[in-house]
């Protein structure tokens, strides 16, 4: 007999069948179905998994049994985390991810169905630019930099002014930097009920934006730099929840300032 790690890790057609049947007893035709797979490709490993005491057959029926509940538990999660990390290996590796607070590190499985946006030259210093097409249409709208542009002020105050949820926090060195005319335009958006923005002393190292149909955001180079010309973006609900929380976890440690700019 095989050991577990093997018989669950060793085989795409055993590691996608446990998958499958974490939803629920599937029947034969399903199974082949949903896996694209033949009999004659399938049932040596129905039969090992079998075997191995994960599944069990009843008639043309297959389910997880108990140990095959607990080791699919903990399979997807595995797999959802290498499945993120494989799909953008080389953009994890040249940026900064160690930036992100550990535990959001960790859920980084959750980030699904990301892609990298390649932005031109023209457009490299436009914040958010992913997602400006359809911004708009959001009913809210959340977002963290360390750093000021003067884009930053007209999205603040455009967004406000358009009746949308718009929440934003800056670092304090971002807010600092923020110039008179710029000022005037947070002001101004702070008039309206729906526009809040916060200051975080925190030395925040990523710029994004997270909406209720998606979320952008840019990561720094290990060189320090941030990298203007290539965005993460996703329209995955476990994404866009993902990226809300991110948000939560750092109003939480963040001062709001009022509607006069105290903080």
């Amino acid at each position: 007999m095989l050991d577990i790690a093997n018989v669950t890790m060793a085989s795409e057609k055993r590691k996608l069948l446990l998958i499958l049947l974490h939803d629920g007893p599937q029947s034969w035709e399903e199974i082949k179905k949903k896996l694209n797979v033949t009999a004659t490709g399938m049932l040596p490993q129905i039969k090992i998994l079998e075997e191995e005491g994960l599944i069990v057959r009843w008639g043309k029926i297959c389910e997880l049994t108990h140990l095959g509940k607990i080791i699919v538990h903990h399979l997807i999660p595995f797999y959802t985390t290498l499945n993120a990390i494989e799909s953008q290996k080389k953009f994890w590796q040249e940026h900064d991810i160690g930036a992100l607070p550990d535990e959001f590190l960790l859920r980084i499985g959750e980030m699904k169905n990301i892609r990298i946006i390649e932005t031109g030259v023209e457009e490299s210093f436009e914040p958010y630019n992913p997602i400006l097409d359809t911004i708009y249409h959001s009913t809210q709208v959340a977002g963290i930099s360390p750093m000021i542009h003067p884009v930053h002020a007209k999205f603040f105050q455009s967004l406000a002014q358009g009746g949308q949820r718009v929440n934003l926090i800056l670092t304090k060195n971002a807010f600092d930097k923020i110039g008179k005319e710029y000022y005037q335009m947070f002001l101004s958006a702070l008039q309206y009920e729906n526009a809040h923005l916060w200051i975080c002393e925190k030395n925040i190292m990523f710029d994004y934006i997270v909406t209720d149909i998606g979320f952008s955001m840019r990561l720094f180079l290990k060189n320090g730099i941030i990298d203007t010309k290539r965005d993460i973006f996703s329209s995955d609900p476990s994404a866009i929840r993902w990226a809300e929380d991110l948000f939560t976890y750092y109003i939480k440690q963040s001062r709001p300032v009022s509607k006069d700019g105290i903080f």
